[in-house]
């Protein structure tokens, strides 16, 4: 009688284990990608009332954060904002945009509009064909956007 005492509570404690197992949520999901604003507030960013905005998020910790900076520097120009937007000088900003990954450069237009973006080391070459092609579509010869 004892054995089947023990036999009934270990079978109602192993029921209650699965029943609790079955119940927990899904795992979750798994990180395919990394966060790339669709919208810039241009107020949050040097010289908002001109036509384009190149923002270059960047880490001084990140080693190819300066090269892409400096590939950035000559789009300037009196109708292109390029700004550095650094972690460490400018958390809230790289919060508030949810910035995950660096060097990341951001092409946003009037309206703070993403309208096309580099995450990673990008070259000078795809920097001036990106805003090449944004100002004035159809300005890249066929097949260089595809990179």
């Amino acid at each position: 009688m004892d054995r089947l005492l023990l036999l009934v509570i270990v079978a109602a404690a192993a029921s209650v284990v699965a029943a609790l197992v079955q119940r927990r949520g899904p795992d979750a999901p798994v990180r395919t990608g990394w966060t790339v604003p669709d919208q810039l507030d241009r107020a949050d960013f040097a010289r908002p009332e001109v036509p384009w905005l190149v923002a270059v998020f960047t880490s001084a910790t990140c080693q190819s954060c300066a090269a892409v900076l400096e590939r950035a520097r000559p789009l300037e120009s009196s109708e292109v904002a390029v700004v550095e937007v650094e972690v460490g000088t400018d958390a809230v900003v790289h919060e508030r945009y949810q910035i995950d990954a660096v060097p990341l450069v951001v092409i946003a237009d009037a309206a703070g509009v993403t309208r096309a973006h580099h995450l990673g080391p990008v070259s000078a070459t795809h920097l001036w064909g990106s805003l090449a092609e944004v100002r004035e579509p159809g300005s890249t010869p066929e097949g260089c956007g595809n990179h």
